[in-house]
């Protein structure tokens, strides 16, 4: 079986957002198309407390996108963005999830930024994804959603570790930096990840 991941595609990293990443209101449709040519389809949600550390507003006088230390990760202090429950957090109006079987929420522990959907960045707490794909008899695993860079990129690499065949579709994902981003690709298909 193979299984689309939709990434955190949620109204703070829109356009207008918290956290907006340039044009990621345009891999809405792109995203819809895609749906019905899977077996499986799971979404992830970034799912913060209001008072999360990788916030800048919980470290006074820190600068946003600064890096610090904590809990020995290396973390940039985000914008606060999708807030438990505020309409931030809240997927896109335009984003179809009726085939949505699976939400697999992240960054809910304070102390633990979560960029990819499997687990959080320092491997402590899984979310239960690679599981489920597991029961569901998925082997092939395509990866899309917001942002590139981040948690895009980075579900996909755990994707690997887990011993998914995995892809990242590039026409469905836009990136806060593309430079980084084609950066990470290379990353990723040394690792053995194609891009689609």
């Amino acid at each position: 079986m193979n299984a689309l991941i939709i990434v955190d595609v949620q109204n703070d990293f829109l356009p207008q957002g918290r956290l907006a990443v340039p044009e990621g209101d345009l891999v809405i449709p792109v995203i819809n198309g895609l749906q019905a040519g899977y077996d499986l389809v799971v979404a992830t949600q970034d799912w913060h407390p209001a008072n999360h550390l990788s916030f800048a507003s919980q470290h006074p006088g820190a600068s946003l996108f600064e890096k610090i230390e904590l809990d020995g990760l290396e973390q940039v202090l985000w914008p606060d963005h999708c807030i438990q429950g505020t309409p931030g957090a809240a997927f896109a109006e335009m984003l179809d999830t009726r085939s949505v079987s699976a939400i697999f929420r992240k960054g809910m522990d304070t102390r633990l930024d979560s960029y990819s959907g499997f687990f959080d960045n320092g491997h402590r707490k899984s979310t239960g994804l690679a599981a489920y794909l597991r029961d569901m008899a998925v082997s092939e695993v395509h990866v899309c959603g917001l942002a590139a860079d981040f948690c895009v990129f980075f579900t996909a690499m755990d994707s690997l570790t887990a011993g998914f065949h995995t892809g990242i579709l590039t026409a469905a994902t836009k990136a806060i930096d593309a430079g980084t981003f084609a950066e990470k690709l290379q990353r990723f298909s040394a690792q053995g990840g194609k891009i689609l």
